[in-house]
């Protein structure tokens, strides 16, 4: 008898919510899996591009065990036909991650002896995711589960599943290979009761070995519903820890926020010391974690929001059409040329104890741009041999200061700690030190 460890994620117009035995940030579905097998810890990624009820949703997959043993099964508003889902392309994912994540951003300081101001921006680093079935599983009276559809998209062989209630639908599930955990029933209830379909796929193996891709691409499904949601209750059943998501709204109009939870800016602008720059994802991590606590671990981060033809400063180049239509994007034709792309980039940590309702967003008009920005500005370091050597000295000597102290804000880190990392080499010289240079 086979044992699975399950992971299980929920979708609804773009979510992924996780059911797993420990923690795991995995793709928006059931994960079903050998128990020995070790699931790749990294957020979720979920690409929504939506102009009204029209939506196309991109579920990452970072799916890393037997492509045998793996399944999913995500909750949609409407029954999908064969020409409603699609597989897309995994570099898809990482274009808009690299385009749309928290940056470094590098100046140098000039000579002060030399009257021009020559700081110059130098660079930009981004922060850096066989179900077999016969006639008879078509209609399952006792158990009230029907398979609406079924079809195969490109690795992957797809059923569209309606339930009647809660425990027929864990029941058929548990019968066909899918170890569901305890209370699943109970979370099912609500979806089913809401009129929900299910989508369940598993990977046609002869399909993947004759394909030339070595891991599982994204799925996209294309549907049109008022709902605006993203469920991550189920998620939580037993899940141990944070869960992490990101999600990329794409959007013909502007800003996506939260309408159930509040949606705050990730801090930005902030100047750190050079330091930082060999530790930057873990600067990010520090950071991240210290401003979801001290919002008490309810609010919503938002890390980026633009519009796609421009950038400043650029972590990646600006998407081409052909790949906005590759993330979903379906408003940008010959006849409507002049709208645009908005993205917002949204980041969200929950675990069993915050969140308690499922993510409801609405679409703004607001096309303010904003970016997770921090910047380094290093010293000259070069001979200075002038009048206002001293004044300069004092200036940078204040500034690494307060560099130190704003560090230790954002990321709980010990100032002190800090402060031995930095390099002060330009600092104003004490009295002593200029008896030493006297009498050397």
């Amino acid at each position: 008898m086979k044992f699975f460890r399950i992971c299980l994620s929920i979708l609804i117009t773009g979510v992924a919510i996780l059911f797993c035995a420990r923690p795991a940030l995995a793709f928006c579905g059931f994960y079903v899996a050998k128990a020995d097998t070790t699931l790749y810890n990294q957020a979720s990624q979920v690409i929504i591009a939506r102009d009204g009820e029209r939506t196309i949703l991109t579920m990452g997959n970072d799916y890393k065990g037997d492509v045998k043993d793996f399944a999913l099964v995500v909750p949609v508003p409407v029954v999908l036909t064969e020409d409603q889902v699609r597989v897309g392309e995994s570099s898809i994912l990482k274009r808009l991650d690299d385009f749309s994540a928290p940056r470094l951003v590098e100046y140098f300081d000039s000579n002060p002896c030399v009257q021009e101001n020559r700081n110059q921006f130098s660079a930009v680093t981004k922060l850096s995711g066989e179900l077999i079935l016969t006639g008879r599983d078509r209609l399952n009276t006792r158990l009230g589960v029907t398979i609406e559809e079924q079809f195969t998209v490109g690795e992957y062989d797809i059923l569209i599943l309606s339930a009647k209630e809660s425990n027929g639908l864990e029941t058929w599930l548990n019968q066909n290979g899918y170890n569901l955990p305890p209370g699943a029933s109970h979370l099912l209830r609500p979806y089913i009761r809401d009129g929900m379909k299910f989508f369940v796929a598993k990977v046609n193996l002869e399909e993947f070995e004759q394909s030339e891709f070595q891991s599982l691409r994204p799925l996209m499904m294309a549907f049109e519903s008022p709902k605006f949601m993203l469920p991550i209750r189920l998620g939580m059943l037993n899940a141990q820890g944070d869960q992490d998501l990101l999600i990329y709204h794409l959007s013909p109009q502007g800003e996506v926020e939260l309408t159930n939870y509040r949606t705050v800016k990730i801090p930005s602008n902030e100047e750190i010391p050079e330091f930082v720059k060999g530790e930057f994802a873990d600067f990010y991590k520090a950071m991240f974690q210290t401003a979801y606590e001290r919002k008490r671990k309810q609010a919503a981060f938002l890390e980026y929001a633009w519009d796609m033809s421009t950038c400043d400063p650029c972590s990646a180049p600006t998407l081409s059409r052909n790949e906005l239509q590759k993330a979903g994007v379906f408003w940008l034709s010959d006849r409507t040329r002049e709208r645009r792309v908005f993205i917002t980039r949204l980041h969200v940590r929950y675990n069993r104890h915050q969140f308690p309702e499922d993510l409801q967003f609405q679409t703004t008009s607001n096309r303010e741009q904003f970016q997770g920005r921090y910047v380094i500005r290093h010293p000259y370091r070069g001979e200075i041999e002038c009048d206002a050597a001293q004044e300069y000295r004092e200036t940078l000597q204040k500034r690494q200061e307060k560099e130190v102290q704003t560090l230790a804000q954002l990321t709980g880190w010990d100032a002190g700690e800090i402060r031995r990392k930095v390099d002060l080499r330009n600092k104003p010289m004490d009295w002593w030190d200029e008896v030493w240079q006297q009498n050397p």
